[in-house]
């Protein structure tokens, strides 16, 4: 196993910190720093729901997602100036909402819809994955306050979900890619797993030639592994 720029071996994942409620009015908000990316996400209960669902008895889970304009080296301008949303947040804020509907009940809390907000406050590879792991981790500690409160009649998740990310770099298996691997690598994969490792949602794309499965099942076990410390918080 060689090692990587970060002094890590090639199937473990960057140093982790975790923040509750640092500041804001949402019902729970995290900070997550993944190496040196840093994402910020607030989760929010609200008495209503989109118009497809009123009168159904049904809640739902919707999320949204943002780059703070300094979060990477080159300053990036606000949506609300430029008038038209980006396509990448649209993209991976529709994976996060969907990730987490696939392991919350829907149907035992009303016509309520849990808002989950994503920014990242720095940049540095892996910010769909760190805005996942962080919603999850939001959303439990949430959860058990609406319990108190009476908001809601039980637990949600059916069990916490993390994501990370995995990728071939010089023919190397590695996990947790930050910006410099992802930008080298001959491919690279998204994985969303659950606590007991079933798979939510795997993106990933061939950069140079195509991957073989059974790289594909190596890097799949690789982050289930990886993933432990992030349960573990």
């Amino acid at each position: 196993m060689q090692r990587r720029n970060s002094g890590r071996g090639n199937v473990d994942p960057r140093p982790l910190s975790l923040s509750y409620d640092d500041f804001g009015h949402a019902d729970c908000s995290v900070i997550l720093s993944v190496g040196n990316t840093k994402v910020h996400v607030a989760v929010s209960l609200q008495d209503s729901v989109p118009h497809f669902l009123r009168g159904k008895g049904r809640g739902w889970l919707t999320a949204e997602y943002a780059m703070m304009p300094t979060a990477t080296k080159t300053r990036t301008t606000r949506e609300a100036m430029t008038g038209k949303r980006n396509g990448r947040n649209v993209e991976i804020a529709r994976i996060i909402g969907r990730s987490l509907r696939s392991v919350i009940a829907l149907d035992v809390f009303g016509e309520k819809t849990i808002v989950i907000d994503c920014d990242v406050l720095q940049a540095d590879g892996g910010t769909r994955t760190a805005c996942i792991s962080a919603a999850s981790l939001a959303l439990s500690k949430a959860n058990e306050r609406w319990i108190e409160q009476g908001r809601v009649p039980c637990t949600l998740m059916s069990e916490p979900i993390g994501a990370l990310s995995a990728g071939i770099v010089d023919g190397q298996l590695l996990v947790d890619l930050d910006q410099e691997e992802d930008m080298a690598a001959d491919a690279d994969f998204n994985f969303v797993m659950t606590k007991s490792g079933a798979i939510i949602e795997m993106q990933g794309t061939a950069e140079q030639q195509p991957v073989a499965w059974g790289d594909c099942v190596a890097l799949k076990e690789a982050v289930q592994n990886a993933l432990q410390p992030f349960f573990d918080l």
